[in-house]
């Protein structure tokens, strides 16, 4: 009911904020969302909105208006930024993947927990503070290499340097149980598991970082700067099943090929492999992107259309960051909806990956397992978005919004009732792993296909400002925090 409360509330206040915002045609107005910094500067797009109408064919087909209503220019545009998303999730997916495998089966289950809260928390936080300070003094191009590039470069190192030499640079589990009084037992276990292995424990702070930075800053920072509100609509969606894509093919190069190695070392070398490549690819055809936007932007001017230069704006300290934040109800509500799905998702996820790794202890058995869920995650998202991509068109922002916590509330009851009659023997363990790999499909389907796009959507009417360090602010931070709170609670 919370939920869909702040939904609500939302959907309201957006509205409020995109009237304000299209009514802008120049010079300053009052920041929708504070009411003391100006607004960025709009101008109506009637130039361009005017060649694509002109692009578009006299009578387009239902067929093409349904499956891909994008035309003229509009098309490599979007397939530029579309093969950003590709990469961007691809990374993801593979390091997801690793990372799941080297501490569920090292650490178990439960170190996920006290990762998320006393590991990745603070890196978040820290990366925020480092944003903000990068943000006020680079330009856009240099600060999304400057955010990207230093992933994929330990990402690299840790195949290449760490992991090689793991044992000589990480104590034994007797050790690090001695140095923590000799308990077996309770926390102070799982403290010494990852002691024991805290390279594995550092790659996993690594990548659930860039789960947080690459999709919600790399990507959508970009594709809100660059796609007004009348391609969103169209664009956002498709977006999502580009990104569809890549779990499939990440998650069968895995299962099929990855996890086929002959030990865990020769593995990790295949899957690096791939993370290098699919960072590459992120930077190239993010330079392909911006090249384009700067051209049609440069041709746009000389037709006559330029806009009025924005006017700089005073660049904000990370305090006065969060300050802004918290005095925004839009920013606000926006932080509540990911804050929300984050703590959710995380009652979920630490119980059925506990469960996995019951049922697949080895290494090499469980990445095959986790390949293979993300490849369905990637076909069911695909197929979800084939079919509802007209949720958000014709039902509403509002609809689409709702219908993610409406479906991890249902799919999430009969899987903890699973759990509660115990798992004790194999047919119960199995029925359990099942309940909670389908809650879980379910629950990243309709994130992926909904619910990112519509908490995107949500930030296109705010400022240059606003974008920027709120945008950083609520998908790092926030995110990170929904996760950790639900660990805390499961402590």
């Amino acid at each position: 009911r919370n939920s869909f409360h702040v939904l609500k509330s939302f959907s309201t206040e957006k509205n409020n904020m995109l009237r304000k915002r299209i009514n802008v045609r120049g010079g300053d107005a009052g920041d929708a969302t504070s009411g003391n910094a100006p607004a960025a500067t709009v101008v109506a797009p009637k130039a361009a909105t005017a060649e694509v109408k002109a692009a578009e064919p006299a009578k387009s087909s239902k067929f093409r208006d349904a499956v891909f209503p994008i035309y003229g220019d509009e098309v490599k545009k979007f397939l530029l930024m579309g093969a950003i998303k590709f990469f961007v999730i691809m990374a993801l997916t593979l390091t997801r993947d690793l990372k799941d495998t080297l501490v569920v089966t090292q650490c178990g289950a439960e170190a996920i927990a006290f990762l998320k809260i006393y590991g990745v928390l603070p890196a978040a936080t820290s990366f925020i503070a480092l944003y903000s300070k990068m943000s006020s003094v680079m330009e856009k191009r240099q600060l999304f290499y400057t955010t990207c590039i230093p992933f994929f470069v330990f990402f690299l190192a840790y195949d290449l340097i760490i992991y090689p030499n793991k044992d000589i640079i990480q104590p034994t589990l007797e050790t690090a149980t001695a140095l923590l009084g000799g308990t077996k037992s309770g926390a102070l276990e799982i403290v010494a598991k990852i002691f024991s292995n805290w390279t594995s424990a550092l790659y996993f702070v690594i990548a659930e970082l860039y789960s947080s930075v690459s999709v919600g800053i790399l990507f959508w920072q970009f594709a809100n700067d660059v796609v007004p509100i009348d391609e969103a609509k169209r664009f956002y969606p498709l977006f999502s099943q580009m990104g569809g894509l890549a779990p499939i093919v990440a998650g069968q190069y895995v299962a099929k090929f990855a996890s086929q190695a002959s030990d865990f070392g020769a593995s990790l070398h295949r899957l690096t492999y791939a993370v290098t490549f699919a960072g590459i690819m992120i930077c190239v055809f993010y330079s392909l992107s911006s090249s384009l936007v700067e051209k049609d932007d440069s041709s746009t001017r000389k037709s006559g259309g330029a806009a009025k230069p924005k006017k700089k704006k005073g660049k904000m300290s990370m305090k006065e960051s969060v300050r802004f934040l918290t005095q925004s109800q839009y920013l606000r509500l926006i932080s509540m909806l990911v804050l929300g799905y984050g703590l959710s998702i995380n009652f979920t996820e630490i119980m059925w990956k506990s469960l996995l790794k019951k049922k697949y202890p080895d290494p090499l058995d469980y990445q095959r397992f986790i390949g293979n869920f993300s490849s369905a995650v990637g076909v069911a998202t695909c197929v979800v978005i084939l079919f509802g991509v007209h949720v958000i068109r014709v039902l509403g922002w509002r609809v689409g919004a709702m219908a993610t916590p409406a479906i991890m509330a249902l799919i999430s009851i009969p899987f903890f009732i699973c759990i509660f009659m115990g798992v004790d023997n194999p047919a119960r363990l199995t029925l359990a792993v099942a309940l909670g790999t389908a809650q879980s499909l379910l629950s990243k389907t309709a994130k992926y296909a909904l619910f990112d796009p519509t908490t995107q959507m949500a930030y296109i009417p705010l400022d240059e400002e606003s974008k920027v360090k709120g945008k950083a602010a609520i998908d790092v931070l926030g995110s990170r925090m929904g996760k950790s709170g639900g660990s805390m609670i499961q402590q």
